[in-house]
């Protein structure tokens, strides 16, 4: 059964959601779809104008894709090479052998990095919410090669979490009307604080990924797997997390100290007024911040 988006918002200029993210889309370099050593293929979207800027991977957060990132792919590519991933069982990319299983997605992705990335360059991961999770599991394998990490509102820490209303499921049985209220709902709950800042592409964003994704990111997160590795995770990093993220406040402070005792110079940087899903909310916010936080200035990044 597919899914009746007509319910959806669309843009002011009148163009639907779908015809805006394929505007944002047809600016990538190349859609790329590499092994993942399983038989799978992992799918990345590539912006390189050939002008040998500093490497940078994005991770999406869970049951999403690429698309977390349609805010941001543009006006970073100005200053870096972007591949934008879609995560193992999540957007267009193939499953890891155990959804469940951090460390099963953590090694497709490893593969794909390897048939993808050029072997003589160093490059950074920003990691959004389980993306985070898996950069920090990833930080593990190519301890040479990667240069930075910024969390963004990641998971998988075993850190307080103030329990809220539970995220409703997305069938493409449900009447156009009642999928567009129902993910409007949860974006309310998960990803936004301010409801205002919840549009068309926010909304079909949702429909589109949480009715496809396979990998059970939820699982991995209460789990703590995040917080497990860390320790063993010598690359730099750093965080940028929205004010009001709805899997952290008010308890943003047990994440720094966490992070602190593990590399004592860790920087958070908080971006007022946002909720978790920062990177599209307070967009130009989050580009300022991660653009600076990457650059050779900062002395942890060389």
């Amino acid at each position: 059964m597919s899914l009746d988006y007509s319910a959806v918002p669309k843009m002011p200029d009148g163009r639907t959601a779908a015809e805006h993210i394929l505007t944002i889309e047809k600016t990538a370099s190349e859609v790329v779809r590499v092994p993942m050593g399983n038989g799978g293929r992992m799918t990345w979207h590539v912006w390189d104008d050939g002008a040998n800027k500093p490497v940078l991977l994005l991770f999406h957060g869970g049951s999403g894709s690429w698309i977390h990132w349609i805010r941001n792919v543009k006006p970073l590519s100005q200053y870096f090479t972007i591949y934008a991933a879609d995560m193992p069982g999540l957007g267009d990319s193939d499953p890891p052998d155990d959804v469940r299983d951090v460390w099963s997605v953590t090694h497709c992705v490893e593969h794909a990095m390897k048939d993808l990335l050029p072997k003589d360059k160093q490059f950074a991961i920003t990691g959004f919410s389980f993306g985070g999770m898996v950069g920090g599991h990833i930080a593990t394998l190519f301890p040479e090669q990667l240069r930075k990490i910024v969390f963004v509102g990641a998971g998988g820490l075993k850190a307080t979490r103030k329990p809220g209303p539970k995220l409703r499921k997305l069938l493409a049985e449900m009447p156009a009307e009642t999928l567009a209220a129902e993910a409007r709902r949860n974006l309310e709950i998960l990803m936004f604080h301010d409801p205002a800042k919840i549009d068309g592409v926010a909304i079909h964003m949702q429909i589109l990924n949480t009715t496809r994704a396979k990998t059970r990111s939820r699982d991995m997160g209460i789990a703590g797997k995040l917080s497990e590795v860390l320790p063993r995770v010598k690359t730099p990093f750093t965080g940028i997390w929205g004010e009001f993220d709805s899997t952290t406040y008010p308890h943003i402070q047990e994440r720094i100290d966490l992070f602190r005792a593990l590399q004592p110079n860790f920087e958070m940087n908080v971006v007022p007024g946002a909720g978790h899903w920062v990177a599209y909310e307070a967009a130009e916010a989050f580009n300022k911040v991660l653009i600076d936080e990457l650059t050779p200035h900062k002395g942890a990044t060389g």
